[in-house]
């Protein structure tokens, strides 16, 4: 399930706790493809306490809790890690997370907290969905094979990575637009990972943005910047996005295009996605502000102007994400969207 739709059933699973509804979820997918950013975005959408419990860490008592002497019986203490509605709020998300690294022994004791909602004398308070994480047999992690009895305890989702919604995600969280461009340009990068060669670095949804990061700080430095893209990335895409970054040199004056100048688009495909991917920053900066139409309808002129009409409607199309329906309402979409008619109705 592509990772919009996944945000939906998380969103939905949250709020159906309050009508008694919530079945707990279990994502499957490979490693740093996002499947613990997207539940902590559902949490921080709706203001509420996200609770990552790392089962791989833990011993069977960690879950239990600690017995102890009260008079002449044994109690247990709960843990203070487990939701509690008057320290973490009446409404949350328990997120178990690495749960196929979990040992079959803390497997077991991690049942009832699923199914019942309870261990011993604890109870999840009712206002809180329980989300579950793992990585498959076949990712080369520490994983152990699901018991059937915790499988029946969970509604399953596989992860599938899309480009457009890293895409989505990646503009609106300030993303380096060339990194945009590049996967725009190399849409099979975003995920390039062989558990049969086991790499230490490889291309992946965390690792883009940790190239990101790379690019912050090392930018400037043409002898560090080519190693540290590729200590994140892998060897080979570290090599191409390096060589991509270095050919933008060549990108028209972007300044130019935003204040309405009749610019030609480039001839390279690479640069053309470079531009495309510059344009969508600009828009989301200067949404909300006096110039915003001003600009947008620039921008719409030169969704025109590509020599392919493909490309004028990935970028709009990307545009729209990120800015929503205000788009719709200049001018220039109305002359844009009638020259790529043929396109966006039967390509």
């Amino acid at each position: 399930m592509r990772p919009a739709h996944l945000t939906r059933v998380i969103e939905t699973e949250f709020a159906s706790t309050r009508e008694g509804h919530h079945t707990p979820v279990m994502i499957w997918g490979a490693p740093g493809i996002g499947k613990s950013q997207i539940v902590a975005q559902v949490a921080q959408k709706h203001n509420v306490a996200l609770l990552d419990i790392r089962l791989s860490q833990m011993e069977p008592s960690d879950l239990r809790g600690i017995p102890f002497r009260d008079g002449t019986k044994v109690e247990w203490a709960i843990p203070g890690m487990l939701p509690d509605a008057k320290r973490h709020g009446a409404a949350g998300i328990l997120f178990l997370d690495e749960i196929t690294s979990a040992p079959p022994s803390v497997s077991a004791a991690a049942y009832q907290l699923i199914l019942d909602r309870r261990l011993g004398d604890y109870e999840v308070p009712e206002g809180w969905a329980i989300i579950a994480a793992g990585n498959r047999q076949g990712d080369r992690g520490v994983t152990y094979s699901m018991p059937a009895p915790l499988a029946n305890r969970f509604s399953h989702f596989e992860f599938e990575l899309n480009l457009d919604d890293w895409v989505a995600w990646a503009y609106q969280n300030n993303i380096d637009n060339r990194i945009i461009a590049f996967l725009r340009f190399r849409p099979e990068m975003l995920f390039e990972f062989d558990p049969a060669h086991n790499p230490v670095a490889f291309p992946s949804p965390r690792s883009w943005e940790f190239s990101h990061r790379a690019l912050k700080k090392f930018e400037f430095n043409n002898e560090l910047r080519l190693g540290t893209l590729q200590a994140c990335v892998g060897p080979a895409a570290g090599i191409e996005l390096d060589a991509f970054i270095r050919n933008l040199d060549q990108l028209p004056d972007i300044n130019a295009i935003l204040k309405g100048e009749k610019l030609p688009a480039p001839k390279e495909i690479d640069l053309q996605y470079a531009v495309a991917a510059a344009l969508v920053g600009h828009a989301i900066r200067s949404k909300g502000t006096d110039e915003a139409p001003e600009i947008h309808g620039h921008i719409l002129d030169y969704a025109s102007v590509f020599p392919e009409k493909e490309m004028g409607v990935m970028l709009v199309s990307d545009m729209h994400r990120a800015i929503g329906a205000d788009l719709f309402d200049l001018p220039q979409f109305s002359r844009w969207s009638t020259a790529v008619a043929d396109v966006m109705l039967y390509s």
